[in-house]
């Protein structure tokens, strides 16, 4: 083959996509904003009305979400060709599960005290609609590392989320951040926010204040 025909094959040879081209870039910031899982979706609310009293296990849940949702879509995707179309969940469960159960492990011989805080929540993160949801919307249609990064996305828009439910539950709750008193000894709290109708109220505000930023309305 001469150089002029080897040059034309090599030019017809598609250009492979950067890691962190425009459209992969775009997997992590939307979720972190115009198509963020709780204040955009609404999905996986249950944690964030319930662990976000105190920063510390707020941020433990984020980490355990994040890599949870990253690794499921990881490996979903990798075997997105061989998985039946009829056991799919099945076969998804299995993997959350089992990541989930490491996680567990992992909280319980590292960090006990905050395992024992987050209790069920831990396990519940096995039904976690953000991370069925990713794996169903988009690990099982798309390569591995677009799907990484739509799990990183997607478990940092949730991470974002809960991080300032949790700030505010706990300064103005306790008077405290991270188990330290900032607003003196003598605050004495606010009660409210540290039930679950408080932490309801302040993630609708924050969903409130996101979609009348971002102009989202709901479509009939």
């Amino acid at each position: 083959m001469s150089a002029e025909a080897i040059s034309t094959v090599e030019k017809a040879k598609p250009a492979s996509e950067p890691l962190f081209s425009k459209k992969n870039r775009k997997l992590i910031n939307n979720p972190l904003d115009a198509d963020n899982p709780i204040t955009v979706q609404v999905l996986g609310v249950c944690s964030a009305l319930a662990v976000t009293v105190k920063l510390i296990p707020t941020l433990y849940m984020c980490i355990s979400v994040t890599l949870v949702v990253a690794l499921s879509n990881l490996l979903i995707s990798l075997m997105r060709k061989v998985i039946p179309s009829r056991i799919r969940i099945i076969v998804q469960l299995l993997v959350v599960a089992s990541l989930v159960a490491v996680v567990d492990q992992m909280l319980q011989a590292y960090a006990y005290d905050v395992s024992k805080q987050l209790s069920v929540f831990v396990g519940l993160i096995i039904t976690n609609c953000i991370v069925m949801g990713r794996l169903e919307a988009f690990a099982l249609a798309n390569k591995p590392w677009p799907s990484v990064l739509d799990g990183i996305g997607n478990g940092l828009g949730y991470s974002m989320i809960l991080i300032i439910v949790a700030f505010f539950r706990e300064l103005l709750g306790s008077g405290s951040l991270f188990g330290y008193k900032v607003l003196g000894e003598n605050y004495l709290g606010n009660g409210v926010l540290m039930s679950p109708v408080g932490a309801c109220i302040a993630l609708g505000l924050l969903i409130w204040a996101q979609r009348a930023r971002n102009g989202y309305t709901e479509e009939a």
